[in-house]
């Protein structure tokens, strides 16, 4: 029964973790490097308002 030997499957785990760890923050970080907005540049996205009855 080759599901009992936990070689291979320790492997794999391994393996996909070691791809998750290293691959995906390198795209990660690409795309939040450059989201960095001042107050100043940000666009102002609500508006202030009043109940009517008030």
């Amino acid at each position: 029964m080759p599901q009992l030997l936990p070689g291979p499957w320790f492997y794999i785990f391994i393996s996909s973790w070691l791809i998750m760890l290293f691959l995906f923050p390198r795209k990660i970080l690409t795309n939040t490097l450059l989201n960095n907005p001042t107050p100043t540049s940000a666009t102002k996205t609500y508006y202030t308002w009043t109940w009517p009855w008030s």
